[in-house]
């Protein structure tokens, strides 16, 4: 295929995938659909590294707590009482935490992909980021039902088995983040012969 008209992403199996035996299946639908693995891994990481993958800005920080504070608003939730606080850079943070733990809980698997389309096709085949509104098909709608709720409860990330880089930039980042050059492969897949 012509390399202008391919794209990179990013994407982990989170350590729950790992230990629930995914890995297999996940690499199996991203394959199925034509894409191509270039890099793959499986790595234990430490909370610095898990903690430098994120964009870590104010911005960012304070958007994860709005999300928070939206969800339990729809929910009929009181971030107060659940969590102690409803200023969002505090949830933000708290969050960022137990994601950083999540992380650094067991091994994951990196893999860089690329294809045509590779950033919205990998994000739709994902899923919605949080496992209860995921539409069946994709991998946290069929393999998973947290939803943010029970996750805040138990003072935990949301376990999503995967994530998957969000736009061009951050895959360029995150590719660069998690593999060497020395670790990415280039060649012509067959589907590429037959697709392109």
């Amino acid at each position: 295929m012509r390399p202008d008209l391919q794209e990179r992403t990013l994407v982990l199996v989170k350590p729950d995938g790992v230990r629930r035996g995914l890995v297999g299946r996940v690499l199996a639908r991203f394959e199925q659909a034509g894409l191509k693995i270039v890099g793959l891994k499986m790595v234990k990481v430490s909370r610095e590294f898990s903690e430098n993958h994120y964009p870590n800005t104010p911005e960012w920080i304070r958007g994860m707590g709005e999300k928070t504070l939206e969800t339990y608003r729809e929910q009929g939730k009181d971030p107060i009482q659940e969590l102690g606080t409803d200023d969002p850079v505090k949830i933000g943070n708290m969050i960022k935490g137990w994601n950083v733990d999540y992380l650094t809980s067991g091994p994951i698997v990196a893999l860089a992909l690329e294809g045509a389309h590779a950033i919205s096709v990998v994000r739709k085949m994902c899923g919605f980021t949080l496992p209860a509104f995921a539409d069946p098909g994709t991998i946290r709608g069929d393999f998973s039902i947290t939803s943010p709720i029970v996750a805040n409860e138990l003072k935990r990330a949301v376990r999503n088995l995967v994530h998957a880089s969000s736009d061009a930039e951050e895959a360029e980042y995150e590719i660069g983040y998690w593999f060497s050059k020395e670790e990415l492969c280039f060649y012509n897949s067959a589907a590429e012969d037959v697709m392109f």
